[in-house]
């Protein structure tokens, strides 16, 4: 199948299969903007509350030609922006009035914060009944540490995650990327769904509770019940615990990663790095062989990665049907053909008339397809639109 045949019947009169769901935005920082990125790339119309000259977010470094700050440019994209400052009375009223305009609110303060400022679920909830309220924090609404603030790294490490990470002999190391607070708003968003789903069948509206904690131990990978039973745990580096090979190999001129799962791609790997011999051999069968004799496996493979080109070594590997690939960096990805046909990067106008590469939407839909549509909005550029649209409305 190629792109055109995938969008065949596509719709170009909606912004995405959420289109005509509105979603208050009252975040900062990665994990509650992240939710509501994704909702706004699905089509929803996201408005983000900001305080009037807002600077969260305006994290080095820039884009280069755009003066702009890559991290708030990647995660506000795609939303309308209304200047409140929440400290105030009277902004918090207004923010209340707009509460019926909306479907969905995310926030992902400290909790008890919107609970003081009178914006908490119970407070929304009495001006608009079947509103989805979205909390986002580092430990939840409730337990012995819901008071806990958490950043993304102190709950990589809290989680366990981390201690799982890095080389074998080496210590505990955090992911490269905000691991914690993206796998909360994509929760956050896929609950906010939930919600959604439920209200219309019920007309219900509910309060939906996201730690970024739970969040990590689920996507753990089952280890908390391992960890819950005594089962030992230990970094295994590049290596994958349950398969020999899979490991990445040095090439004369970079790193490549292979992967064997299955015997039958032993004996093709085998017969490939001109080592039949070792397709049938004790210690090199099966795979329960190979994992107890790991140091040799590993010994015969980098012989033969050593002396060629990763290129060579990858389109070697995969014309037998293997998995491989380089070891690249995000540098190299941004070139692929691939990544460009399925629009991961998307060339985005942004706020000051500047463009820049805007990482693409990840998931594809064939009759409503989601895009980047603009960039960030400037603090508080729509305010004047968004309040005047609820005095329209009667919302006042």
């Amino acid at each position: 199948m190629d792109r055109e045949e995938f969008y065949r019947e596509a719709r170009t009169d909606l912004t995405g299969p959420l289109a005509g769901v509105r979603v208050l935005d009252v975040t900062k920082v990665w994990s509650g903007p992240m939710a509501t990125c994704v909702l706004a790339d699905l089509g929803a119309d996201v408005i983000r509350v900001e305080m009037p000259g807002n600077r969260d977010g305006q994290v080095p470094p820039r884009i280069p030609d755009t003066g702009l700050s890559w991290f708030r440019e990647t995660v506000q994209r795609n939303k309308r922006s209304v200047a409140l400052d929440l400290r105030r009375e009277a902004d918090r009223e207004t923010l209340l009035r707009l509460i019926p305009t909306v479907d969905v609110l995310v926030e992902n303060y400290k909790p008890g914060t919107m609970d003081g400022w009178g914006l908490g679920y119970r407070d929304c909830r009495a001006v608009r009944p079947d509103l989805v309220y979205v909390s986002i924090s580092g430990f939840g609404q409730y337990g012995p540490d819901a008071h806990r603030p958490g950043y993304d790294p102190v709950v990589q490490a809290t989680s366990g995650w981390m201690s799982l990470n890095g080389e074998p002999d080496g210590r505990p190391v955090r992911a490269p990327t905000f691991l914690a607070d993206d796998v909360a708003g994509l929760h956050g968003a896929i609950g906010a769904l939930a919600a959604l789903r439920h209200r219309d069948r019920t007309g219900e509206g509910q309060h939906v509770d996201v730690a970024m904690l739970d969040t990590m131990l689920f996507q753990s990978a089952g280890f908390l019940t391992l960890g819950a039973t005594g089962v030992p745990m230990r970094r295994w580096g590049d290596e994958a615990e349950s398969v020999a090979p899979a490991n990445g190999y040095d090439c004369a001129d970079g790193q490549i990663y292979l992967a064997v799962a299955l015997n039958k791609h032993w004996r093709v790997l085998a017969e490939l790095i001109g080592r039949p011999d070792l397709a049938r051999a004790p210690g090199f069968a099966t795979n329960d062989e190979r994992l107890a004799n790991r140091a040799a496996v590993n010994a015969v493979v980098a012989r033969w990665c050593h002396e060629r080109t990763a290129a060579d070594a990858v389109a070697r590997l995969c014309a037998a049907g293997l998995t491989a690939t380089p070891v690249r960096t995000f540098a190299d990805a941004a070139e692929d053909p691939h990544v460009l046909e399925r629009e991961m990067l998307a060339p985005t106008r942004l706020h000051n008339g500047s463009t820049a590469p805007l990482t693409g939407t990840a998931v594809k839909f064939s009759r409503t397809p989601t895009r980047v549509r603009h960039g960030a909005p400037a603090p508080g550029a729509d305010t004047e639109e968004i309040l005047g649209d609820m005095r329209l409305d009667g919302h006042v």
